[in-house]
């Protein structure tokens, strides 16, 4: 990784940012890789996800040599997670070489549950938890949408119980395999 402190020829920990790793727009190949690293952060709620899969991490961003900003947003105002996920966004970039860490919280756009990235979701089912549907983006939609159980594939499932082990998934019952599972909520 390039040095924070403005060379870009030398690595703060030893290891070359790879040939070919891509910025987006307007991000340094020092900030996409401290993004990466960011984003590589298990959420404390989800461990089975990363902050870049949940699609909560907004951005990175050198401000000075030696200090980041980095942008987070919370899957919904007033989430318990996002303190932990910026103590550990803190610790992680501190042990890459980083002496100055900010997590900023960005509320707008607000986060959306169309954020969570192909592999999240794939991610979400193999852990036993039936990921949100993702939004249709224009045209009718039906009014009683179905949930596939994660563990069988069927779609013949019920609600047990708006909320489950956090507020952000709800509790359901496959009827035809009859076991209980997560969903994850569509926001």
């Amino acid at each position: 990784m390039p040095d924070v402190n403005g060379v870009t020829e030398t690595t703060a920990c030893g290891t070359p940012v790879a040939t070919g790793e891509s910025a987006t727009v307007g991000e340094t190949r020092l900030e996409a890789e401290l993004r990466r690293l960011a984003g590589s952060v298990p959420d404390p709620e989800l461990p089975v996800l990363t902050l870049e899969e949940l699609g909560v991490l907004r951005g990175v961003q050198i401000l000075a040599p030696g200090t980041v900003e980095v942008k987070l947003t919370p899957t919904y105002t007033g989430c318990p997670a996002i303190e932990a996920m910026t103590s550990d966004i803190e610790r992680v970039l501190h042990d890459h070489g980083i002496p100055e860490v900010s997590v900023v919280k960005v509320l707008s756009p607000a986060w959306s549950t169309d954020d969570i990235s192909a592999e999240g979701r794939r991610k979400l089912a193999e852990f036993g938890i039936a990921p949100p549907r993702a939004h249709a983006a224009e045209g009718p939609v039906p009014l009683t949408l179905s949930v596939r159980c994660p563990n069988c594939g069927s779609t013949d499932t019920e609600l047990l119980s708006r909320f489950s082990s956090t507020a952000c998934k709800a509790l359901r019952r496959c009827v035809s395999c009859r076991e209980p599972f997560d969903h994850f909520k569509e926001l």
